[in-house]
């Protein structure tokens, strides 16, 4: 078994130790090979069977022998190109290990809007000069409801961090999965707009799939209770951009905590930049100390479970995107 790890941004270094634990669990006369980038994974393709990290279009057709993909990539829509989705090639990847980071991020953007501290280090000095005006936008989140939509381990974890700050909670998935972490009972996508009007936060913890692609259009703002504030820490096109500024415009949406965002990198003369209820970070809440290491340690777990005939962890549907 030739085993192929691609090092990048997700997955920027590999340990000696972590190369030997991937070598120990691939089996002996099993090859190792740590490439760094797609254009030097290229020369080792063709007898590669297995691959630690990304697969686009061009690698996937000069590997024919290429059985299983472990992604280091946590959204995976960058892997449902046709040729991948109808081919027989396995992929398994972060699923459950990088809802913590993001939901991190969620919640310190949600902070900098509702306690005004993207005001006061965008001012800097000046924000004294806007105390009073910044006191009295500000809001606490204790009593308030949030919506989640899409309840995985993204979802999961946000709801564990608004519990937290004393907020009550609601979720909705496409598949039918259980409740807990304050979440009574899970409802359908069917009851989105429900959601959206009694919710004051409403948290996009979704993949990117053909469902959810500009899920938030007009329609879906319109439908929110007014002055509510959207999250969203996974993929910028669940929500359409053009719709979103609309609304942010208007003032029905009280505000948007973003580290994605549609159409991003966005143009320094987009309109969004001249909104002061919007704090942006750009596309770093998968960034942890501990992000690489962990999907390591899942592949190691899943070489030797392949190696045994066994399940595999963190499976993506590849017909349902995630």
């Amino acid at each position: 078994m030739k085993v192929l790890v691609i090092t990048g941004l997700t997955l920027p270094s590999v340990t000696d130790e972590q190369l030997a634990a991937i070598g120990e669990a691939a089996g002996e006369g099993a090859e190792v090979v740590l490439v760094d980038g797609v254009k030097a994974a290229m020369e080792h393709a063709a007898d590669t069977d297995v691959i630690l990290g990304v697969l686009p279009e061009r690698l996937m057709a000069a590997a024919p022998k290429l059985r299983w993909v472990h992604a280091t990539a946590s959204g995976v829509d960058m892997f449902m190109y046709p040729a991948f989705k109808d081919s027989d090639i396995v992929l398994t990847g972060e699923k459950g290990l990088v809802g913590g980071h993001l939901a991190d991020t969620g919640f310190g953007l949600l902070l900098a809007l509702t306690r005004q501290i993207h005001t006061a280090i965008r001012l800097g000095p000046n924000a004294w000069g806007e105390r009073e005006a910044m006191r009295a936008k500000e809001i606490e989140l204790e009593g308030l409801t949030m919506g989640i939509v899409g309840f995985g381990g993204t979802g999961r974890a946000m709801a564990r961090r608004a519990l937290g700050f004393g907020m009550n909670l609601l979720a909705l998935d496409e598949m039918a999965v259980p409740g807990g972490d304050g979440v009574d009972e899970v409802w359908p996508t069917s009851r989105l707009h429900d959601l959206l009007a009694v919710s004051d936060v409403v948290a996009v913890c979704c993949p990117l799939t053909d469902v959810t692609s500009r899920l938030f259009d007009d329609a879906a703002f319109a439908a929110m209770k007014p002055g509510a504030i959207l999250v969203n820490v996974t993929r910028g096109e669940v929500v359409d951009g053009d719709a979103l500024v609309r609304a942010l415009s208007s003032g029905h949406l009280g505000g948007a905590a973003l580290d994605v965002i549609d159409g991003e990198p966005l143009p320094a003369d987009h309109p969004i930049w001249a909104l002061d209820n919007v704090a942006m970070t750009p596309h770093t809440a998968g960034a942890s100390q501990y992000r690489a290491a962990r999907n390591i340690a899942r592949f190691v777990d899943n070489l030797g479970r392949h190696r045994r005939g066994e399940d595999l962890l963190g499976v993506v549907d590849k017909q349902a995107g995630y």
